[in-house]
């Protein structure tokens, strides 16, 4: 497992891969508690729990990110932009969940933001779409976790998100949200009806999941020379 710390890390065009395979159950490729870190045009390749976005404000710009369970996970402020998420086949009788955010504090300004990206399925894993189940996220008590203008192909579940075992917890504490996503599975209409869940309609609605407003990226992106888009 690589990781970093510190302030203001920027990896480009490089792989970070844990080759450790699905039997090995949890195995992280790449961990970042780097406040103001930037990920451009690299690959993060694993299986359970693949990246560990564990703290700070962290910003994925053209990046490939591919696992099974928990593959993005931790409680970071993170957005994803122009990335592509590709869920993998897991052991038999596993399901995949893509994110796993760890907030367990409501008054954190953390959470995880997927936007103008592709969540796809890798090819050994399309064959057996229907048999294996993949979720948006499941997780901790306060988790935040928002799709925006994303791509949702035929793999994940129409209910889109799993809870945390067989129980309710966190359905009125935690927060995801969907807004103006597009593909096969990104319909709606089949959600699940939690409290916590919201379908968002109007704009104005997505601007705390945003560059500026979650990471504060107006403020120390533009140093980095590296593309982003500060709203939608």
């Amino acid at each position: 497992m690589g990781g970093v710390d510190g302030t203001g890390f920027i990896a480009r065009g490089i792989t970070f891969r844990n080759t450790a395979g699905p039997e090995k159950a949890q195995a992280v490729a790449f961990r970042s508690a780097s406040d103001l870190s930037v990920f451009y045009a690299c690959s993060f390749e694993g299986y359970h729990d693949t990246l560990f976005v564990l703290a700070q404000r962290q910003f994925y710009k053209l990046c490939y990110v591919y696992g099974t369970i928990n593959f993005i996970f931790g409680n970071a402020a993170v957005v994803f932009q122009n990335c592509m998420i590709l869920a993998r086949k897991p052991l038999n009788g596993q399901a995949n969940m893509i994110t796993a955010q760890g907030r367990g504090d409501p008054f954190q300004n953390m959470g995880i933001s997927i936007h103008n990206s592709r969540v796809m399925a890798t090819s050994d894993l399309k064959p057996l779409v229907g048999s294996v189940q993949t979720f948006l996220g499941p997780w901790q008590e306060y988790s935040r976790i928002f799709y925006m203008k994303t791509f949702i192909d035929t793999h994940v579940n129409p209910q889109g998100w799993s809870p945390w075992g067989n129980t309710d917890f966190a359905f009125k504490t935690l927060y995801f949200g969907e807004y103006a996503c597009f593909g096969p599975d990104a319909t709606t209409e089949k959600r699940v009806d939690w409290p916590g869940y919201h379908d968002i309609k109007t704009q104005s609605d997505t601007s705390q999941f945003n560059v500026e407003n979650l990471i504060s990226g107006r403020g120390w992106l533009r140093a980095t020379e590296i593309p982003f888009i500060v709203g939608l």
